[in-house]
């Protein structure tokens, strides 16, 4: 039974936080995966895992365990993507995660071309909008918006994202268009909750006289919130209020006549787009790739719906 082996099976156990998803990770059954660690924790005479009937999770020394089999497993990945970079031919897996709603679309459609150039690469794609822990989970590739909250982690930027202001022709037709920012605190106002401060919308007054941006900040409330950038899209589209989202959630609707923009020469500094990955990874020549190709989708002319 092959230490290496072994070993991955661990690491998969351990970021699934089950004995059966981590052996459907690595494509074996449930019961070769409770052998390959028992032989493994047998091979070390320590514990490496809490188990019960509901979850698996690390005993200390197990964590311990993880944090140096994560880099040598990524040394190895590395030198077999070297061999594999010199033949041309990438192959493996690479676990990647990003927000729900920008992952499962704008993210596939930039991953799609690169899977169908690369057949052999094996992507797990792990949406959520809540943001994952990458070491714990055996995460290569993170999707981040806006400030980076772990200062710890490696960052390559995208791109920028435009944040908008739009609101339904209707709706403006039945309770008027608002003059300025500050009229919004009398609108009824779609807030995306999965901002950082959802209530309050920023807006940039140019200053000529000192030839720098003032910001205006206005406090907004309404009677819909969602965590779903498209969510909040579509509620404004149905003429129910106005709304600050991501433009590339609203292009089509803008392009549609469903939603005009407000306030455009007036927005908000766009939000960066990163990918990120913890300062200890080793990037194989596959993971390395997958970032290039991000960089240049993202940036391309074609399909550049972020800024203005």
């Amino acid at each position: 039974m092959d230490t290496l082996d072994c070993m991955r099976t661990f690491v998969a156990v351990a970021a699934q936080h089950s004995f059966t998803a981590g052996a459907r990770q690595i494509g074996i059954s449930t019961k070769l995966a409770s052998k390959y660690v028992a032989r493994l924790e047998e091979r070390l005479g320590a514990q490496l895992f809490n188990r019960t009937t509901r979850s698996v999770t690390l005993t200390d020394t197990g964590q311990a365990y993880l944090e140096r089999c994560l880099p040598l497993l990524d040394q190895i990945d590395e030198m077999e993507g070297v061999i594999q970079e010199r033949q041309s031919e990438l192959g493996g897996p690479i676990r990647l995660t990003a927000p729900t709603g920008f992952g499962s679309r704008e993210l596939v459609q930039a991953v799609t071309p690169f899977q169908q150039s690369h057949p052999k690469v094996q992507i797990e794609m792990l949406l959520s909008d809540y943001h994952a822990p990458i070491v714990e989970e055996g995460i290569d590739l993170a999707i981040r918006f806006g400030k980076l909250q772990d200062s710890t982690l490696v960052a390559r930027k995208l791109c920028d994202m435009r944040l908008v202001v739009v609101a339904a022709p209707d709706y403006l037709q039945r309770h008027g268009e608002p003059g300025h920012p500050k009229a919004l605190a009398t609108h009824n106002c779609l807030m995306l909750q999965s901002s950082a401060q959802p209530e309050t919308w920023r807006f940039q007054d140019q200053d000529k006289d000192k030839d720098k941006d003032k910001v205006t900040s206005v406090l907004v409330n309404g009677s819909f919130r969602a965590n779903s950038p498209r969510a909040v899209a579509h509620m404004a589209a149905g003429g129910q209020g106005i709304a600050r989202c991501p433009y590339y959630t609203v292009k089509p609707f803008i392009d549609a006549g469903r939603l005009q923009l407000l306030f455009a020469d007036r927005e908000d500094k766009p939000l960066p787009l990163y990918v990120v990955y913890p300062p200890s990874r080793h990037l194989t020549a596959r993971i390395r790739a997958l970032i290039e190709h991000l960089a240049k989708w993202f940036q391309s002319t074609e399909q550049n719906l972020w800024a203005p």
